[in-house]
């Protein structure tokens, strides 16, 4: 991975400045972490282990629960080992890897989230076309989709923060090398750079999120003409993805839809993203769905009997 820099170790602040203060948030944050890694993983076995993953919704659900797991292991384990050392460094390449392998898999869970939308479109506004919409292959290819885009939109961003010249200044105002912090470390004009960034993801971030919003009004409008127990269950499934869609759009909006240089909350703003929306997905999908609670007590079931056996 090319330097042109002669930086070659950057660090992190210090998130509250407070080392009893972050002591504290280090003992939220790895309860946090093993709240995803437990809620996610029991989503992922649940819909492996059954009927499930034969169903789009669930099979796509499997996927955003696996980018839930990977891309907050690419921040929190480094996020709890900062907030219990002195040092908070780390390594130009590192904080290039981090980068790309954040944004790759963030992205992919956009598309995802994307996907799970046109999935519940589809499902309720053409009901009897379903099987034929979203067959396997067209599943297999939104998904292929989604890592396709997210390879080059991690790929762009990790190019133009490659670009970037740093005169000595290596303190990153952020708990993970992302790349606002890093433009504003640049000697030279990064004003370039900040509008790439902010079409790359501000722009297309908003827009994304206005057609998801769009096609969840069309999906409710269209549920007037159900009856009371299918229009129950349709506004249960549809509420649950308004909920995670908003947790992880909002927060994405808000801190790359601004320009580099706005002095605003990035640092607190993206615990939603990267913390709070991954370890509340299982809940939501899990508490407000009966037929996952159902499925996860007759997989739990079937574990417990053979381990007996």
């Amino acid at each position: 991975m090319e330097n042109q820099n002669n930086v070659t170790e950057l660090a992190f602040m210090e998130l509250w400045g407070n080392k009893q203060i972050e002591l504290l948030f280090f003992f939220l944050f790895l309860l946090c972490y093993l709240a995803v890694l437990m809620g996610n993983f029991i989503i992922l076995l649940t819909i492996t282990c059954s009927h499930l993953i034969q169903l789009p919704m669930y099979y796509f659900l499997c996927h955003l629960s696996l980018m839930d797991l990977c891309y907050t292991s690419t921040v929190v384990p480094r996020l709890i080992r900062d907030l219990a050392a002195a040092r908070k460094n780390i390594s130009y390449n590192s904080c290039m890897t981090q980068l790309f392998t954040f944004h790759l898999l963030a992205g992919v869970e956009t598309f995802i989230l994307v996907s799970m939308a046109f999935d519940c479109y589809v499902a309720i506004v053409k009901p009897l076309h379903y099987m034929v919409i979203m067959n396997w292959k067209r599943c297999n290819m939104l998904i292929i989709m989604a890592w396709v885009v997210g390879f080059w939109h991690s790929l762009a961003l990790l190019l133009v923060v490659l670009n970037l010249h740093f005169c000595g200044a290596n303190q990153i105002n952020h708990y993970i090398c992302d790349v606002k912090p890093l433009l504003k470390l640049g000697c030279k004009d990064t004003h370039v750079f900040s509008i790439l960034v902010i079409v790359n993801l501000g722009i297309v971030v908003v827009v994304i999120f206005l057609v998801l919003v769009a096609s969840y009004i069309l999906i409710l409008y269209n549920l007037k003409t159900r009856s009371s127990a299918g229009w129950r269950k349709a506004l249960s499934t549809c509420s649950s993805h308004i909920m995670v869609v908003v947790l992880f759009f909002v927060p994405c909006i808000y801190t790359y839809a601004l320009p580099v240089g706005s002095e605003n909350q990035d640092k607190e703003i993206s615990m939603f993203y990267t913390v709070i929306a991954p370890m509340l997905n299982p809940l939501i999908y899990t508490l407000r769905n009966v037929e996952m609670k159902i499925t996860m007590c007759k997989v739990w079931s079937q574990m417990t009997h053979s381990e007996f056996k």
